[in-house]
């Protein structure tokens, strides 16, 4: 029978990395976002559907005038592309463990979609004190700002570029079945 599993928010978090004047990383965070899972059944989350949505205003990264930045037309244009997509295509087991998977799907920013490989581990799933039915994930990947057309950049005195073009992540998500 298929399940629908929800976000739980309040146990989730959206964080990203960025390489700073080539010698240090900046961490960051999105707080709002949304996500739903669709399975065959509540035990096996092989080929589910996976959606999820970031609000791009909620970016944070302990400085307001970078997040405003981050806001403006330079980066995700907040104003114009308010949201950041993700779409399954795949998700099947990995090779080596059986909590391992491989989520394939088109990520969408500015407008720009892009297909994207992403490493989850399955947590487990188990019921909480208040009687829901979770399951929790670690998803991480990387991609290229630059293909999303995330392309600002400036080159300081010594000629080192101010922001990579490797973004990392790492995503920590429980799902509520209903």
């Amino acid at each position: 029978m298929a399940t629908k599993w929800v976000l739980d928010p309040t146990h989730s978090e959206v964080n990203f990395k960025a390489r700073h004047l080539v010698i240090s990383t900046v961490s960051g965070k999105f707080r709002k976002f949304d996500g739903t899972v669709e399975t065959a059944n509540e035990n096996d989350f092989t080929s589910a559907k996976v959606d999820f949505t970031i609000d791009v205003a909620s970016v944070d990264t302990n400085q307001e005038p970078r997040d405003e930045h981050l806001r403006s037309a330079d980066f995700f244009d907040a104003g114009n592309y308010p949201t950041i997509t993700f779409k399954s295509t795949s998700f099947e087991k990995g090779d080596d463990e059986d909590n391992e998977f491989v989520l394939i799907g088109d990520l969408t920013i500015r407008g720009i979609t892009e297909s994207i490989k992403l490493d989850v581990e399955f947590g487990g799933t188990t019921t909480d004190a208040y009687g829901n039915f979770k399951a929790g994930f670690e998803v991480s990947g990387k991609v290229s700002r630059k293909e999303f057309g995330l392309n600002w950049n400036a080159i300081t005195e010594a000629g080192s570029v101010v922001v990579g073009d490797s973004i990392k992540f790492q995503i920590s998500v429980q799902f509520i079945r209903q």
